[in-house]
């Protein structure tokens, strides 16, 4: 059926949960994951405003790192679960399209992610990334809630 799935994370507690249901679907038909992370290039508040190159390289940094910590989760829990696991860090401005292009880029037959992850302004400002990937993947794309 799936050989290779793509999990999305943005360190949520849903996207945990994702990321826990795609192990176990993973483990169940031998198949390997990809464990992904895509943080925004710039701060949703640096768009439209002149923000020092130093506060904006140093947000990258925070973003990065976060990122890294999600990932590191990812590669432990598949480690633990014998599952054939490859991390990615990538920034990108338009989130939803950079996980369809990974998923294409990588050979996954299968995106699987939380529902929603991102809660208050953020989720204003950036909308609903699932409900994008839905709409403009070609992959089949398995969402848990």
């Amino acid at each position: 059926m799936f050989k290779h799935i793509l999990l999305p994370t943005d360190g949520s507690q849903l996207s945990e949960k994702a990321i826990h249901e795609g192990l176990l679907l993973a483990k169940s038909l031998g198949a390997k994951v990809t464990g992904l992370c895509i943080m925004p290039e710039k701060h949703p508040f640096f768009y439209e405003t002149e923000i020092p190159a130093e506060a904006q390289e140093q947000i990258a940094r925070q973003y990065k790192e976060a990122g890294q910590d999600y990932l590191a989760v990812i590669a432990k829990k598949a480690g633990e679960a014998g599952v054939e696991c490859d991390v990615v860090y990538e920034a990108a401005d338009y989130i939803y399209a950079a996980i369809i292009r990974l998923a294409e880029q990588r050979g996954c037959d299968l995106i699987m992610m939380a529902s929603h992850g991102r809660r208050g302004i953020e989720a204003l400002i950036i909308g609903s990334e699932t409900q994008k990937v839905l709409t403009h993947s070609k992959i089949p794309v398995l969402v848990v809630r």
